[in-house]
């Protein structure tokens, strides 16, 4: 099932209070500097995951792993696209009044065999969606409950997103694997931002 389809909106669970989450065994109110934090984290994912795509050798689309049921980089293209389609899926059920436009993007193509160009073009279009939707969200949306079909009795937006995040980081590891496959000069600097100071230079 591809993301789009993988959630709906709940106005039931968006009328709850909002629930406190544990830290240290505190219950203590979500921090409204926690959105800014993970959107961070998703916008340096979606960075790299572009860079990545810039990458790839435009004669090599249709190559993939000699592995049954591997994916061409093509169709990993495709299926980068519904990773982030799957943040816009669950910011627009947890608020689909205010994001109602991103009711449109389920009808985008997506896990379908792509070029860089239209990638590339959807990658930042959906990182827009991302910004627009994290720009609404507080510290205390993020422990309220959103139903999906996989747990109908819904689950945190924090844990939906993040396992969005997770599902983008596991497919941006795959192209960079396909491209040291290919023998493309990629390294860990093209995989994670580094971070702490710059090395010495003489």
């Amino acid at each position: 099932m591809s993301s789009h389809a993988a959630l709906a909106a709940s106005p039931d669970a968006l009328r709850l209070p909002p629930r406190p989450f544990s830290c240290c065994n505190c219950a203590v109110a979500a921090p409204d500097a926690l959105p800014s934090l993970v959107l961070a984290k998703v916008r340096e994912q979606i960075e790299r995951t572009e860079h990545l795509i810039a990458l790839i050798p435009p004669d090599r689309l249709a190559w993939k792993p000699d592995i049954p049921g591997a994916r061409s980089i093509a169709e990993l293209l495709g299926h980068l696209l519904d990773c982030l389609a799957g943040f816009c899926a669950a910011l627009y059920a947890f608020d689909p009044v205010r994001l109602a436009r991103f009711a449109g993007l389920r009808g985008r193509k997506v896990n379908h065999a792509c070029g860089t160009a239209e990638a590339l073009d959807r990658v930042r279009e959906y990182a827009g969606c991302i910004e627009e939707g994290f720009a609404l969200l507080t510290g205390q949306d993020l422990v309220r409950p959103v139903k999906t079909v996989f747990v109908p009795q819904g689950e945190p937006l924090l844990t939906l997103l993040l396992g969005n995040l997770e599902h983008l980081i596991n497919h941006k590891h795959q192209l960079f694997f396909y491209l040291k496959l290919l023998g493309a000069p990629v390294s860990t600097a093209d995989l994670y931002r580094l971070r702490g100071p710059a090395p010495a230079t003489e």
